[in-house]
């Protein structure tokens, strides 16, 4: 089967790989239908982070159960599913809490080999979030808002779940990627009044605006806290989301809150070492890590996506089949695409 491969620094290629299979009886096998490339596969693709050359890739898909071991009865063969990223056992201290993302069960090497035509899924029982019908049933925009819900939906969610959006309030979203942009979707869903998105890109910025941005702020850095604040009176926000990871970003996202605020961070660090003294002297909360994906999706986005409510399949500006993967990654990295789409099977 073709599965795409990390092979260096500003390469990746499909290569001819052995079919996965049942391993242990709480694996699944599944048929992908769409894949896509994450903002985190920049980091090895552009040598920031370390990856095993011809190590398998890709952590975001829907796809068809083709088989699965014997202690999996939630899902079975031929069920359409989302197949997030976080591998959720369902029944550890993380999960139970609410924090599959950080499920005591993981096990080493799941998140590769989702950009390829079949994958081997750990913790299939639990962690996977069945799809009502077949993908043949949903329209490509559905499927794209659908494939959101492995990964970069339910990141954003995690974002405005974290810094406790509630009905009413005002929220900054820190960062115009595919991320940040369903932040602003996850703010809106969960009853914000006023979302300024921080964004210097006009694609971004209209699709901001589209997803329920109210205002948009393009400056960064000191201009970008005097922006904030002078749009909410001096007050700052009631929640940031912060959805870049970079030492600017954080230390905008503090800045900007009002004292008591919590910012809502899922922007990968991009630096070991952060200062915490604005949090203590600003009353300012940081929360945030590994989004809780299965939890979010059974509990509130597959059904705000199947009802329409929410359209997060918009952040994909380009798509691309599995042999031209190398295309799909290029686009990302040169920012040609908010969030690059891959096609694999029909079903």
């Amino acid at each position: 089967m073709k599965a795409t491969a990390f092979i260096e620094p500003g390469k990746v290629a499909v290569q001819e790989v052995a079919k996965p299979k049942i391993e242990k009886p709480t694996d699944a096998v599944i048929k992908i239908v769409r894949a896509c490339v994450c903002g985190s596969d920049l980091w090895w693709y552009r040598g920031i982070a370390k990856r095993e050359p011809n190590s398998l890739v890709g952590h975001e898909a829907i796809g068809v159960v083709e088989a699965v071991g014997a202690e999996v009865t939630d899902v079975q063969a031929g069920d359409f599913v989302v197949v997030p990223f976080t591998h959720g056992c369902g029944h550890c201290a993380a999960c139970l809490a609410g924090f599959d993302g950080n499920c005591q069960n993981q096990e080493a090497g799941g998140n590769g080999g989702y950009q390829g035509e079949y994958l081997r899924f750990t913790n299939a029982n639990w962690a996977l979030i069945k799809i009502p019908g077949q993908p043949q049933d949903y329209s490509d925009e559905q499927l794209n808002s659908l494939l959101t819900l492995a990964d970069v939906m339910a990141t954003g969610y995690h974002a405005a779940a974290s810094a406790e959006v509630k009905a009413g309030d005002t929220v900054v979203v820190m960062g115009d990627g595919a991320v940040g942009l369903c932040g602003v979707i996850a703010a809106k869903l969960r009853g914000a009044k006023r979302i300024i998105a921080m964004s210097r890109h006009e694609d971004r910025q209209k699709l901001a605006r589209e997803f329920g941005a109210t205002d948009i702020v393009a400056e960064r850095g000191d201009d970008a806290v005097k922006r904030v604040l002078a749009l909410t009176d001096n007050n700052g926000a009631d929640a940031v989301l912060e959805c870049v990871g970079t030492e600017q970003s954080v230390a905008t996202a503090v800045q900007v809150g009002r004292p008591g605020a919590i910012v809502g961070r899922v922007g990968v660090p991009q630096k070991a070492e952060m200062n915490t003294n604005q949090l203590f002297w600003r009353n300012v909360g940081l929360r945030g890590g590994i989004a809780s994906v299965t939890t979010y999706d059974k509990e509130v986005l597959l059904d705000a996506v199947l009802s329409g409510k929410i359209n997060p399949g918009k952040v994909f500006t380009q798509r691309f089949d599995l042999d031209h993967i190398q295309n799909a990654y290029a686009a990302m990295d040169q920012r040609t695409a908010i969030k690059s789409l891959v096609i694999v099977s029909e079903g």
